[in-house]
């Protein structure tokens, strides 16, 4: 059964398994993921037992906007509807804010957020400035 929970607080092996299991470079560096979620305004996780299988994490002002900065899922657990979930549980944080963003960076993702009525708009280009 999985588990949800709104924390902030992660092992390093937490993180770097969680991270690595989706080959994102940023599990390479979890003490500063792990400094990075204690400073978020959202974070919420899926667990199996003392696992961490999934995270979506948002930054907000409280007011006016909330940029939902990750979500990320345990490829051995994907298909289990814990993405959605965490989805439904960060945008209903975020029900009262005047914009909610994201930025993608899998294109194959779109559709899921879609789901949730997000929308591509052609004036908005991501733009970033990688340091790893």
């Amino acid at each position: 059964m999985i588990v949800y929970k709104n924390t902030k607080t992660f092992s390093k092996e937490q993180i770097e398994e969680l991270f690595l299991s989706v080959n994102w470079d940023s599990g390479r560096y979890p003490e500063r993921v792990a400094a990075g979620l204690e400073n978020s305004s959202v974070v919420i996780s899926a667990w199996d037992g003392e696992r961490l299988v999934g995270l979506v994490r948002g930054l907000d002002d409280g007011e006016t906007v909330g940029f939902i900065h990750y979500l990320l899922v345990d490829p051995a657990y994907q298909g289990q509807h814990i993405g959605e979930e965490l989805m439904k549980r960060i945008m209903d944080r975020y029900r009262d804010l005047l914009y909610v963003k994201i930025m993608p960076s899998d294109p194959k993702t779109v559709e899921f957020y879609k789901k949730f009525g997000f929308e591509i708009f052609d004036n908005y280009s991501a733009m970033e400035i990688k340091r790893l």
